[in-house]
């Protein structure tokens, strides 16, 4: 590993465990929601608080604050013991205390490099020294062990490359206090690896981290202290040595969750979706998925379970009509739907709720019913009219089914919670009725609780006939409610197992620790 990131100059650190950004009764409101309710936390020098909580708990909006993207309606923050206001994002930018956001907040088109220096240009005697920003750029991904063309668009990059320019932007600006909200949603085990000894070498030198992740005992892994969030109140906070996962799940949900077992109670019905053959490239024409075959039965719930890279988005995406063949076909219910659009596709009964909710699942200028009723449209469209009464129990009906928690179906998407937003993408997709459902990693980024309802979802669905494919790159979701685990390599099948596999074979049939 190298170390142009490392030796960089950071400012001077206050003494190790020293608090240096504080909040102090601080509470929030949008409207008559309360997002926060007087809370108290405090971030240390050359330590990792790791902030616990179910989406809608107030941990982004806590952060939000810290960051100076939103101001609180009461308390105070301090910095260095000193009260302080942040203006703005770039105000607390300049005081030391930047974040890495949950939702990519990145400029799809524009390169990697150009995202890093977005609005603090390298300048030059002739103007921004671009030749300098692809330099630190080059470093910053040789540091994180990415090798990613500075001069790449971004928009050309999978959904992990996105968030690691996401995390090297944020420490390309050596910042006090870091704050990382769900920093390895979308990052392969090897990335968060080095993710991981990037910040045991920012804390040695004395930045304070706070660390925001639904992937609990990957955070137990990096944390030094321990606080919980729940419906806006601080509920328990705790140092490493006195907590583990019970700990955790007990105080953010006050009970334990587990994400259920694969049903037994029913009979499978016939074949649903044939996977024959298929191969999808990528530009220059490379397999990125290899002569592929697959089939699932009505009913039955099948895990693809792979690394990052492992060919999983591609081969969905394929299925759904996202992407193009270049051999095979994809059958439903003995039907050749290859050739379909994606619109035909899912009126055939074929859906998929996408990896990036934000970008392919969501229409962020629309309501949460609006986007819930978007796919079904046509069922209660004629001509130029639409029968809002129908519309009306369509979503009704999908709020309820999913367990949406919002203030009403007029509520603007992005209010909800990242959970409750990707309820709405599932609830979305159960509304055109399907036959077959695809799911790319569908608890990307939400709390255990969320977890436990969306695989609720998919077991209901599948004791009504559904046929149930998900991808996941997390061992506990693969060993839950899948009755086939299928394991991904390099674009084609490695190994089938049943749902009592143990997780070591899993792990050795997916490459997992092979260098």
């Amino acid at each position: 590993m190298t170390t142009a990131l490392l030796t960089r100059d950071v400012p001077a650190a206050p003494v190790i465990g020293q608090t240096v950004l504080e909040a102090r009764g601080v509470a929030k409101s949008f409207g008559s929601i309360h997002a926060l309710k007087g809370v108290n936390f405090a971030v240390r020098a050359g330590q990792v608080t790791t902030l616990f909580g179910e989406n809608g708990a107030g941990k982004s909006t806590l952060m939000k604050i810290l960051s100076g993207v939103l101001q609180p309606s009461a308390g105070e923050i301090l910095l260095d013991g000193v009260p302080v206001v942040f203006a703005s994002s770039a105000d607390a930018q300049e005081r030391g205390v930047s974040i890495i956001h949950q939702e990519l907040s990145l400029a799809p088109n524009m390169s990697v490099r150009d995202n890093i220096f977005m609005g603090r240009e390298i300048r030059g005697p002739f103007g921004v020294d671009f030749a300098e920003e692809e330099r630190q750029t080059r470093a910053l991904m040789q540091e994180l062990e990415e090798e990613i063309d500075p001069l790449t668009l971004v928009e050309d990059l999978r959904l992990g490359q996105q968030q690691i320019v996401e995390i090297a932007r944020a420490l390309s600006i050596n910042s006090r206090i870091l704050i990382m909200d769900e920093p390895t949603s979308a990052l392969s085990a090897s990335e968060v690896e080095v993710l991981f000894r990037v910040i045991r070498d920012l804390k040695s030198r004395g930045v304070a981290i706070v660390y925001i992740s639904h992937h609990l005992e990957e955070a137990l892994l990096i944390t030094d202290h321990a606080v919980v969030l729940r419906d806006g109140a601080m509920v328990a906070q705790a140092e490493r040595a006195s907590i583990d996962l019970p700990w955790i799940v007990r105080h953010m949900t006050g009970e334990n969750y587990d994400l259920g077992s694969p049903p037994t109670d029913y009979e499978m019905g016939e074949t649903a979706l044939v996977v024959e053959g298929v191969s999808v490239p990528d530009a220059s024409g490379a397999d990125l998925v290899d002569r592929l075959s697959l089939s699932v039965r009505a009913g039955e719930i099948v895990c693809l379970y792979g690394l990052m890279g492992a060919g999983r988005t591609e081969l969905l995406e394929a299925i759904a009509g996202r992407l193009p063949l270049s051999a095979g076909r994809v059958l439903l219910h003995g039907r050749d739907v290859s050739h379909l659009s994606i619109a035909e596709r899912i009126r055939e009964g074929l859906v998929l709720v996408p990896e990036d909710r934000q970008r392919d699942g969501l229409v962020q200028t629309m309501s949460v019913g609006e986007n819930l009723s978007l796919a079904s449209i046509m069922d209660f469209t004629r001509g130029f009219f639409t029968s809002r009464e129908r519309e009306r129990t369509v979503i009704a009906e999908a709020i309820r089914r999913t367990h949406i928690k919002t203030a009403g179906p007029g509520a603007p998407i992005g209010s909800l919670s990242g959970g409750n937003q990707q309820k709405v993408v599932i609830g979305k997709m159960l509304a055109t009725g399907p036959r077959v459902v695809l799911l790319d990693e569908p608890s990307r980024g939400i709390d255990v609780g969320a977890k436990a309802e969306v695989f609720r979802l998919l077991v209901e669905g599948a004791r009504q006939g559904l046929a149930v494919v998900f991808s996941t790159s997390e061992l506990a979701e693969c060993l839950s409610v899948a009755h086939r685990i299928v394991v991904m390599r390099k674009g084609r099948i490695a190994a089938e197992f049943g749902p009592d596999v143990a997780k070591e074979r899993i792990m050795a049939a997916s490459g997992e620790g092979v260098h």
